[in-house]
């Protein structure tokens, strides 16, 4: 894929690191294998810095090195009353090469709060670009064409799999949704149309309240 030359150039991944694999050794002995194959995440970053990893990261996304491994771990490790976060910050360092340090559960809690407004404020950002118009129906194609190319190259690092049924099904739902948001923004815009031809009246602009003189 055509990001994996940008990801080595960014990260320099690779190389061997002895430590991460003894503090795998010692989850063995308290997991059970099944575990451990999650753990075993991010191998294509290994040896990375989080430096790097975090600059590849926001040329591409809004999102940070450490949101992203935090959420990624939340997701493998999440029970009925949420995610272990107790477990997961002080696994830290050995269940993702380029983090270094333990967090406390707090600390995970705050990245993974800080991951899911970002994707919050992004999914706003984006079904606004696509409501008001500003894009063409062939550019809102190719822009969420680059954004499942970099999701599915993220999820490839992460060494994340999803099942063809499951890829299919969550491309099939946002397929509907962006059929939906192209119909409700044509409306919009005709009703906006329509609306200015019976008046005559420009469309109001951002400023002083209509009828209000400036002082």
């Amino acid at each position: 894929m055509r990001y994996d030359k940008k990801l080595k150039e960014y990260t320099g991944a690779g190389s061997d690191r002895g430590s991460n694999a003894q503090g795998r050794t010692q989850i063995v002995t308290q997991y059970g294998q099944e575990d451990v194959n999650k753990y075993r995440k991010f191998k294509k970053v290994d040896g990375a810095t989080y430096r790097k990893v975090n600059q590849f990261l926001r040329k591409r996304t809004y999102v940070t090195a450490r949101e992203w491994a935090i959420a990624r771990l939340c997701t493998d490790f999440r029970t009925r009353s949420g995610a272990e976060m107790t477990f997961i910050g002080q696994h830290l360092p050995e269940l993702v090469p380029f983090m270094q340090e333990c967090y406390t559960p707090q600390a995970v809690n705050q990245a993974r709060n800080s991951f899911k407004k970002k994707v919050y404020k992004s999914g706003a950002t984006f079904f606004y670009g696509a409501m008001c118009g500003f894009f063409t129906s062939e550019e809102l194609d190719d822009l969420l064409f680059e954004a499942s190319e970099v999701a599915r190259f993220l999820l490839e690092v992460e060494r994340t799999s999803l099942d063809i049924d499951e890829e299919i099904e969550i491309e099939d739902r946002i397929t509907d949704v962006m059929r939906s948001v192209g119909e409700a923004a044509a409306q919009i815009l005709r009703a906006r149309m329509h609306n200015e031809d019976q008046t005559g009246e420009e469309p109001e602009v951002a400023g002083n309240p209509p009828d209000q003189e400036q002082v």
